[in-house]
C-alpha cells in the first residue's frame, strides 16, 4: 500500500473515530452499585419469570416448559446488549434527538391503531405493532415522553419562570395527547403511568405548584364521580366496560368470583400461603392453571408464595435501593437535562413498581401493569434495560460517589 493510501486510510480512521466520539461519554466509570442493583433484579426476575411460567407454557404451549424462558432470555441478551451500547453514548445526544424521539413514538401509537397485530387471548386490545417483529409503542412511548418533557422543560426555561402557571397548560397538553392515543388502545395501565409520568416531568420543570393542586384536586373528584356512578356511567356508555368490571371487581369482592375477581382471589390465595418463609423455589401451587397467565401481571403473587413474605420484601428493598441510587446519580449529574433524564426514568420505575404490587394485593384496581424486570414481556425488559443504560451513561458524569 503506498503512502498515500494509509496516509489516507488513517484520515478516515480519525474522522470516523471524531465522529464516535461525540456521541461517546468520556467522563469517569459507571457506577458499579447501580449496574450491580440492576444485574442482581434481572437475575431473580428472569429466575422467577420461568418458575411462575412453566406449568403454564407446558399446557398451552404444546408440551414446551420452556417457552416463555427462552425467549425472556433472549430479551434479556438482546437488552443487556443495547444497556451496553447505552451506557456508553453520551445521554446527552438524546437532548438533540427529543423532538425526532417525540415524533416517532407519535406515528407508532397511530399506526398501532390503525393496523393492530392479532396477540391470542388479547383481541379486544390494540396494543401490538408488527413491523417485522411485534411490540408495543406505548413501552417506546414512556421513555420518549420522558426524553421529550426534560427537553422541553430546558428549552422554554424562561417562559415557565415567567409564566409558571400558564406555562403547564401546553406542557400538559402533550402529555394529554399521548393519553388519549394509549387509551383509545384500550390499555389503561400505560395510560395512568403516562399521565403521572408527564405531570411528574412538569412539575420538576419549575411550573408553579399551585396548578398541580388543582390538577390532582380535579382527577380526585373525577376519580369519586366516576367510582360512585360507575353502573350508570357504563350503562350511558361513556365509561367502557372493561374499566367498569375492573372497579365493580374491586369495590366488590364478591363480584363475579369466577371471571373478574378469579384472577385476584388467586393472587390472595398465593401470597397467604406463602406466609413469612414461602412454598420454596418451584412449589407454588396457584401457578398451576388457578392463577391465570401468571408470568405477566401477578408474577409478585407467585414471588410470595415460593419466597415468603421476607424475601418478597428483600426484592422490594432491592427495587427502593435502584431507585434510590438512580435518583442520587440524577442528583450529582452536572446538566439539569441529565437530572430530568435520569429522574423521569427511575421515577417511572418506582412508580410501576408501586403500582404492581398495589394490584397484585387488592390495593388498587387490576389494571394490567406488569412488574420491572420480572413479567414476561419482550418490549418491556429490552426497552427498560435501555432505560437502565441511559442512566449508567449519566453515571459517568455525575459527582456521585462511586463504589469502585
Amino acid at each position: 500500500m503506498s503512502e498515500k493510501a494509509k496516509e489516507l486510510k488513517r484520515g478516515n480512521k480519525s474522522k470516523f473515530s471524531e465522529f464516535i466520539s461525540i456521541f461517546t461519554v468520556k467522563e469517569g466509570r459507571m457506577d458499579v452499585l447501580f449496574l450491580l442493583l440492576v444485574f442482581i433484579i434481572l437475575i431473580i426476575g428472569v429466575m422467577m419469570m420461568f418458575s411462575a411460567s412453566y406449568a403454564y407454557s407446558y399446557a398451552e404451549r404444546g408440551g414446551d416448559s420452556l417457552w416463555f424462558l427462552k425467549r425472556q432470555a433472549l430479551f434479556a441478551v438482546v437488552g443487556l446488549v443495547i444497556m451496553y451500547i447505552f451506557s456508553k453514548i453520551d445521554y446527552r445526544m438524546f437532548e438533540k434527538l427529543a423532538v425526532p424521539i417525540m415524533i416517532l413514538a407519535t406515528i407508532l401509537l397511530v399506526l398501532v391503531l390503525i393496523m393492530p397485530a392479532e396477540v391470542e387471548g388479547k383481541e379486544s386490545h390494540k396494543r401490538w405493532l408488527n413491523l417485522g417483529i411485534t411490540f408495543q409503542p406505548s413501552e417506546v412511548a414512556k421513555i420518549a415522553l420522558i426524553i421529550f418533557m426534560s427537553w422541553a422543560v430546558i428549552k422554554f426555561r424562561e417562559q415557565i419562570s415567567a409564566h409558571p402557571v400558564i406555562s403547564i397548560f401546553p406542557l400538559m397538553g402533550v402529555v394529554g395527547f399521548f393519553c388519549v392515543l394509549i387509551i383509545l388502545e384500550n390499555h389503561l395501565s400505560a395510560t395512568i403511568l403516562m399521565l403521572a409520568i408527564g405531570t411528574a416531568m412538569t412539575f420538576m420543570g419549575g411550573t408553579s405548584y399551585k396548578p398541580f393542586i388543582l390538577i390532582i384536586g380535579s382527577f380526585a373528584v373525577i376519580g369519586l364521580i366516576v367510582i360512585l356512578n360507575r353502573e350508570s356511567l357504563a350503562e350511558s356508555g361513556i365509561l367502557p366496560d372493561y374499566i367498569y368490571e375492573r372497579l365493580q371487581g374491586w369495590l366488590d369482592k364478591d363480584f363475579d368470583p369466577q371471571g373478574v375477581r378469579w384472577q385476584t382471589n388467586q393472587s390472595l390465595y398465593a401470597i397467604g400461603s406463602g406466609g413469612l418463609f414461602g412454598a420454596g423455589v418451584g412449589n407454588s401451587k396457584q401457578k398451576y392453571l388457578y392463577l391465570p397467565e401468571p408470568q405477566n401481571d401477578f408474577i409478585f403473587s407467585v414471588v410470595c408464595e415460593e419466597l415468603g413474605f421476607f424475601r418478597a420484601l428483600g426484592i422490594v428493598i432491592l427495587f427502593i435501593l435502584l431507585v434510590l441510587r438512580g435518583l442520587s446519580i440524577a442528583r450529582h449529574t452536572k446538566d439539569t437535562f441529565g437530572t430530568l433524564l435520569v429522574t423521569g426514568i427511575m421515577f417511572q420505575v418506582g412508580l410501576q413498581t408501586a403500582l404492581n404490587i398495589g394490584v397484585v394485593t387488592d390495593v388498587l384496581p387490576n389494571t394490567g401493569i406488569g412488574l420491572p424486570f420480572f413479567s414476561y414481556g419482550g418490549t418491556s425488559l429490552v426497552i427498560l434495560l435501555a432505560e437502565m443504560g441511559i442512566v449508567l451513561s449519566a453515571s459517568r458524569t455525575s459527582k456521585v460517589k462511586k463504589l469502585l
